[in-house]
């Protein structure tokens, strides 16, 4: 009877045990996964922990925001482009 009620005493601490720690992790994961996502919305580059470098399209637009803001520049000192 004793060894009956500590061998069930036992496996249930362990059973117990196991589901704590498998809960813990499984939060932890979700937090971590979580916080990439923050990570990937606001822009930011995981491996640098700077912003992520724009994309094609906007590198193709500021450069012809600055050719423009050069060819005022050239008008405004009276320089035949």
């Amino acid at each position: 009877m004793q060894d009956t009620t500590l061998y069930l005493l036992s496996g249930a601490t362990m059973l117990i045990g196991v589901a704590i720690v498998s809960l813990s992790c499984l939060k932890g994961w979700n937090q971590w996964i979580a916080l990439r996502r923050f990570e990937l919305e606001r822009g930011v580059d995981p491996q640098s922990d700077s912003v992520a470098a724009p994309n094609m399209g906007s590198r193709i637009e500021l450069a012809d925001l600055r050719e423009r803001v050069r060819q005022l520049e050239a008008i405004a000192a009276g320089v035949d482009l």
